[in-house]
C-alpha cells in the first residue's frame, strides 16, 4: 500500500487533499496544530503539532513515505494578508515550516514532496490593469510580489527546487489561484473572497445591500477545490517539477461575483463600496503551461462551484443562527 504524509491536514486544501489520497487507495497520516474544523478527519493517522518545531517534523517523518504533500502555512484571504499587520508572522512561520519539513525529508530520504505556492508570488506591476493581468509562469522574475506573503511563497519556492537540485529530492510545484469550496473558512477575518460573498449573501435581506471593499472592479480567477486536487494529482503523477499554475481562467470582477451569488441565493442585492485591503488591481490563472506539460487545465465552470459553496456556507450561516429576519 503507497503512504503519504499531508502537512497542514486540519486546513481546507490539507483536509481535502487526506479525502482523495485515502479514495486512491493511499495509507495517510495527517498533521496540522488542528483537526478539520467541520468534518472528521479521514487520515489513518493525524498528528497534532507545530511545524514550526523541527523535532515534530522529525517525528511525523517517520517512515519512508511515498510523497509528502506540504500545505501548511499561515495564510488567510486580503483581510488577513494585505493589512500588514501580520507580516512578521506570516513570513516566520510559513519559512519555518518549509525550511523544517524539506530538511527532515532530505535527512529521512524521502524523495517526492508536494510544495504549494501561490499567485501571489506573481510581480504586482503586472496585474495592475483589471482586464489584463499577466501571470505567466515565467513572469515570476524580477520578482515584485504584492505582499510579504508572497515574498515568502518565492522565498519556498527556490528552497524546494534547491534540494530538488542538491539532494535528489522530486519535487514538484504549483502556484494556486484562489481555491474555493464546502469546508473552507467562512467567517472570522482569514476567509476568502468567494466564502465571504456567500456569508455576506446568506446574511442579507432581499432587496438589501452588502459592502465590498474597493470599487469591486479589480478581478480574480477562483478555483473550485475538487479541481485543485485533480491538478495536484496530475502534477504528482507527472515527470515535471513545476512552478506551475494551478487555477481557473474564468476571470471575473468582484462585482460579477457579488452578482453570481446573489443570483445562487435568489436575492436582489444592492452594493455599498467601501475601503479595505484589495490586493492587486487583476489576477487570473494563465493555463497554457499546464495545458502543454499536462494535457489538462481546469475547466469546471465558477458558477457550479459556487452553487456547492453557497449551499454549503447558507447551511453553517443558519446552524450558527445568524440567518438573516
Amino acid at each position: 500500500m503507497k503512504t503519504a504524509l499531508v502537512c497542514g491536514a486540519g486546513g481546507f486544501i490539507g483536509s481535502h487533499m487526506v479525502q482523495r489520497l485515502k479514495s486512491e487507495g493511499y495509507w495517510v497520516m495527517g498533521v496540522d496544530l488542528k483537526f478539520p474544523e467541520y468534518s472528521e478527519t479521514a487520515a489513518d493517522e493525524f498528528v497534532l503539532g507545530d511545524l514550526r518545531e523541527f523535532p515534530l517534523c522529525q517525528r511525523v517523518v517517520d517512515r519512508r513515505f511515498d510523497a509528502v504533500y506540504q500545505f501548511a502555512a499561515d495564510m488567510g484571504g486580503a483581510g488577513f494578508i494585505f493589512t500588514g499587520d501580520h507580516d512578521a508572522a506570516i513570513m516566520h512561520n510559513s519559512a519555518t515550516i518549509n525550511l523544517n519539513m524539506v530538511e527532515a525529508c532530505r535527512r529521512r530520504n524521502i524523495k517526492k514532496i508536494f510544495y504549494s505556492s501561490s499567485a501571489c508570488i506573481y510581480p504586482e506591476h503586472n496585474q495592475l490593469d483589471p482586464d489584463n493581468p499577466n501571470c505567466e509562469e515565467k513572469s515570476a522574475y524580477p520578482a515584485a510580489p504584492d505582499s510579504e506573503y508572497g515574498w515568502e511563497k518565492l522565498f519556498s519556492e527556490r528552497l524546494y527546487l534547491a534540494y530538488g537540485r542538491n539532494h535528489g529530492m522530486e519535487v514538484r510545484i504549483a502556484r494556486f489561484h484562489n481555491v474555493f469550496g464546502p469546508e473552507g473558512t467562512w467567517d472570522g477575518g482569514r476567509e476568502k473572497a468567494p466564502a465571504a460573498i456567500c456569508r455576506k449573501v446568506a446574511l442579507s435581506r432581499d432587496d438589501s445591500v452588502i459592502e465590498i471593499w474597493g470599487d469591486g472592479q479589480q478581478t480574480r480567477s477562483f478555483l473550485y477545490i475538487d479541481e485543485c486536487l485533480e491538478g495536484i494529482s496530475r502534477l504528482m503523477r507527472s515527470n515535471w517539477t513545476g512552478p506551475v499554475n494551478i487555477g481557473s481562467d474564468e476571470m471575473v470582477s468582484i462585482n460579477d461575483l457579488v452578482a453570481m451569488v446573489a443570483k445562487i441565493a435568489g436575492k436582489h442585492l444592492g452594493i455599498k463600496h467601501i475601503p479595505g485591503p484589495l490586493g492587486v488591481r487583476g489576477r487570473n490563472s494563465d493555463n497554457r503551461l499546464i495545458y502543454e506539460k499536462l494535457h489538462w487545465r481546469p475547466s469546471q465552470p465558477l458558477a457550479a462551484g459556487l452553487e456547492t459553496t453557497y449551499a454549503w456556507i447558507s447551511q453553517q450561516v443558519r446552524e450558527s443562527g445568524r440567518m438573516a429576519p
